[in-house]
């Protein structure tokens, strides 16, 4: 139901951040993504999304390496959307802590067939884990990886490899094919990422999540009562949207207690408002 109105607030931050109105890709919470996103993402004006190749399959027949490497489109009620597709085990090893010479071999061994120029995209969380936050130099990925790949980049001594924006490679290398996503996320270190399993695992996730569509409706049908004019309501609706947040259900059962407080709350301005509701 709220879709639109996170995603749409989540574009006003952006432009807050970055100093510009239009974004050529989307990034997805968590990579959390399905099918259904699609139309959506593409009124919003967004030309591709990253998914995890553990949910893409190739509906058009190509190799592994293809799948992997190649940006393709993925279409849901006749919209289309390009995929870029994150490779889930580079991603698991930058993750941990690699060098990069083992990173330089490992996607020459990956991309050894590729006919074509190769997109190899990594992308790992950075605020859990030692290898991120560590601040001693050369024992982190900025010092210890990442500036040592640019700088060999830079003399010509990374096998190929040169960093590139999503849009100047699409630019020059259209989607080739296409594919079909199962919906997920990616993975962590209790989950796989398949079938949204992290915040829907537990029969107390799913209840809170029960409990955030019927409070989501009341919020709605209060403010479509009442024209959206009245203040109460638009916070009303801010409560809701935080109760969504990711981290409310991610932790199991740890974190719903804020959810249900957001919840409680945007009930309490919905009454301060004075909407009567059917």
């Amino acid at each position: 139901m709220d879709r639109a109105e996170q995603l749409l607030r989540w574009h006003g931050v952006a432009n807050l951040l970055f100093n510009r109105c239009e974004f050529a890709g989307m990034w997805p919470p968590e990579m959390g993504f399905c099918p259904e996103l699609v139309p959506l993402i593409r009124r919003l004006g967004y030309r591709y999304v990253l998914v995890d190749s553990v949910h893409v399959a190739p509906v058009t027949p190509m190799r592994w390496d293809e799948l992997r490497y190649r940006p393709h489109v993925t279409r849901y009620r006749g919209q289309e959307m390009v995929v870029v597709v994150r490779d889930r085990e580079l991603s698991d090893a930058q993750e941990s802590g690699m060098d990069a010479d083992w990173f330089v071999r490992e996607v020459r061994d990956r991309t050894r067939r590729c006919d074509f120029t190769p997109l190899v995209t990594t992308c790992t969380d950075g605020d859990n884990g030692g290898w991120f936050r560590n601040t001693t130099a050369g024992s982190n990925f900025w010092t210890g990886f990442y500036t040592e790949l640019l700088d060999r980049s830079r003399r010509g001594d990374s096998g190929g490899i040169r960093p590139v924006f999503i849009h100047d490679y699409l630019a020059e290398h259209p989607p080739v094919g296409e594919v079909r996503i199962h919906a997920g996320a990616w993975n962590t270190g209790w989950h796989d990422g398949v079938g949204f399993t992290q915040w829907t695992g537990s029969s107390e996730q799913r209840a809170a999540l029960a409990r955030v569509y019927e409070v989501s409706e009341r919020v709605h049908e209060a403010r479509w009562r009442a024209d959206g004019a009245r203040p109460e309501l638009a916070e009303a609706l801010r409560h809701v949207l935080r109760a969504e947040t990711s981290c409310s259900f991610f932790w199991g059962s740890a974190w719903l207690g804020r959810c249900e407080r957001d919840l409680e709350r945007a009930l309490e301005l919905v009454a301060t408002a004075g909407v009567e509701l059917g």
